[in-house]
């Protein structure tokens, strides 16, 4: 598949990164295998590894919403479906910080949450919402398949 990943780590990004850029990559690879998703020639993808103070301002600044949180995903365009049009599908990042700490609090092992996690971002840039309880079904029902296939038990099981 050609996608071309980037990934950067912002100044205030928590820990030692090795190893995350693998396993964002696996999680995307799986999550466009399983939901069947149509990439363009040259499909590029942004991945940011940050902390919680780089999250909560983009969170702030695009949102308005003044608090960290554990992924934030920027479409390249509007449209409903950017991988149709355009190469670079977009930017993802996520707070390192953030994902310890749900990991820890929900009990669960970090890789797995922080691969939820990316799905979660990179499905955000085909249009996948959960704004409402019907948008939340479909996608959290895909993110458990592209899940199931990585090994990682479903995360939204009470």
């Amino acid at each position: 598949m050609p996608l071309q990943i980037d990934f950067s780590r912002s100044d205030d990004a928590s820990g030692n990164v090795d190893g995350f850029e693998q396993l964002a990559e696996k999680a995307v690879r799986t999550a466009v295998s399983i939901a069947g998703l149509n990439l363009p020639p040259n499909a590029e993808l942004s991945v940011l590894f940050a902390g919680d103070e780089t999250l909560q301002a983009l969170n702030r600044e695009w949102r308005g919403k003044d608090r960290p949180t554990n992924v934030l995903s920027f479409p390249a365009t509007e449209s409903p479906s950017p991988a149709a049009s355009m190469p670079l599908l977009g930017d993802i990042a996520i707070s390192i910080e953030t994902t310890e700490r749900e990991a820890v609090l929900e009990n669960k092992k970090f890789n797995d949450h922080f691969m939820h996690l990316v799905v979660h971002g990179f499905l955000h840039l085909f249009g996948y919402d959960h704004e409402t309880g019907e948008e939340a079904d479909r996608m959290e029902s895909l993110e458990i398949r592209i899940l199931a296939e990585l090994g990682i038990p479903n995360p939204y099981f009470d």
